[in-house]
């Protein structure tokens, strides 16, 4: 789907250790992907109910060394991932690789918003999509947040510009400035706030679905993770909680229900 997140990537310091600890914890279940090959890059797709949510694979010695540490990224679909990718440019971000093919998975690029979010590109090579999720099925993402390192309304702007996203409603956070909810097409897609002082980079944050947020804050803890912030209600009625998994990789999970 053109100019929404369809897809999601961990990369991680041990891969193994977090395919258990989403595997505990959100539930999916996980494949070596068809371009995975023996002694080479390792890429594994995480699934819920048989469709493939996200993928995960293992930060190198080298990236670790040049700086690189455990986080979640998404993939927005482009039509055109090269003519998009000058549009990002041009509208004051960055690209940081690409654009380039990937083999039966289609032609992406690494950009950086303005504030210095990392998100990437991706034009997919057709194939027979499965049936849409149910808004809410768990292992699926229910929201996406960005904390802008320019300031939410810099971010809005730019990404706007290159997406077509569309303000929904502002909440007034007192001194942590203003809650921007957007979305694509008439769907609430997420929300963007100014950066926390004690958040080290701009970045996307992402909520994965999961039936019960106690008890999935329970599962957390029990598989080695860490409670960033405990369970609460949200505006809109749904149970959230925030975490970072074994290996520092900062996450969330959202329910209808506690």
């Amino acid at each position: 789907m053109a100019d929404r997140f369809i897809w999601y990537e961990l990369m991680t310091s041990d891969l193994e250790a977090a395919l258990r600890f989403y595997g505990a914890v959100v539930g999916w279940s996980a494949a070596d992907h068809e371009n995975s090959q023996p002694g080479g890059m390792r890429y594994v797709i995480l699934s819920a109910g048989g469709r493939g949510v996200g993928g995960a694979m293992q930060l190198t010695k080298g990236m670790l060394d040049g700086g690189a540490r455990p986080g979640w990224v998404g993939y927005i679909g482009v039509d055109d991932a090269d003519a998009k990718a000058k549009e990002v440019e041009a509208a004051g971000g960055r690209i940081l690789m690409g654009p380039a093919d990937i083999p039966n998975v289609g032609r992406f690029a690494m950009a950086a918003d303005p504030g210095g979010a990392p998100f990437y590109l991706l034009t997919p090579t057709p194939r027979a999509d499965a049936p849409p999720p149910t808004p809410g099925e768990a292992g699926t993402v229910g929201w996406h947040e960005l904390y802008a390192g320019d300031g939410e309304k810099a971010a809005f702007a730019f990404y706007q510009r290159l997406f077509g996203w569309e303000t929904l409603d502002e909440m007034d956070m007192g001194p942590m400035g203003s809650y921007r909810l957007f979305g694509a097409g008439g769907d609430r897609v997420g929300g963007m706030m100014d950066k926390p002082r004690d958040l080290a980079a701009s970045a996307w944050g992402f909520y994965f679905n999961v039936d019960g947020v106690d008890a999935a804050a329970a599962r957390i803890g029990e598989a080695g993770g860490e409670v960033t912030m405990a369970p609460h209600q949200v505006p809109d009625g749904s149970w959230i909680v925030q975490a970072a998994d074994p290996q520092g990789a900062s996450f969330a999970l959202v329910s209808r229900t506690r």
